[in-house]
């Protein structure tokens, strides 16, 4: 039997996938439990137009992220901390931060896991942090830090 799979089965196949399955296990496990419907015509077409609206919601998604991007490249984000003399920091500088410091300075609200740095900042003066918006879209913000 043929069935659309509308959750991940392990060892059969993703949300989405058609496969081609035992007629038992069909009618016994996947369908009665919702994890399955069967491949007819009409869930077929059905099932091309959710993936044709995912996908150019997803385009959507890209160019957006992408626009924020060229817009986070021109941004120097200032941050004032405590340090000593030598320039070096008393705390450190998160990507918690920095994420508050953009909200607040740019007005431009980001999620601190998406901002990838190696460590935190714990010396005044100039750094660049990576800031991933979607999954082929990235761009670098310049953090100057200040004693």
């Amino acid at each position: 039997m043929i069935v659309i799979l509308t959750k991940d089965v392990k060892g059969t196949g993703k949300a989405g996938d058609v496969v081609k399955v035992s007629d038992g296990y069909a009618r016994n496990m996947l369908i009665p439990k919702g994890m399955a419907k069967e491949a007819t015509e009409g869930n077929v077409r059905n099932l091309e137009k959710q993936k044709a609206i995912a996908e150019e919601k997803r385009e959507e998604q890209k160019a957006e992220a992408q626009v924020l991007a060229r817009k986070l490249e021109g941004i120097t984000l200032n941050i004032a901390s405590k340090g000593g003399d030598s320039g070096k920091l008393f705390g450190s500088i998160t990507s918690k931060d920095i994420a508050e410091a953009l909200e607040e300075q740019e007005g431009i609200k980001v999620d601190k896991k998406k901002i990838d740095m190696d460590g935190p900042i714990r010396q005044a003066g100039e750094s660049q942090v990576t800031v991933k918006l979607f999954q082929d879209v990235s761009a670098t913000l310049k953090v100057s830090v200040t004693v």
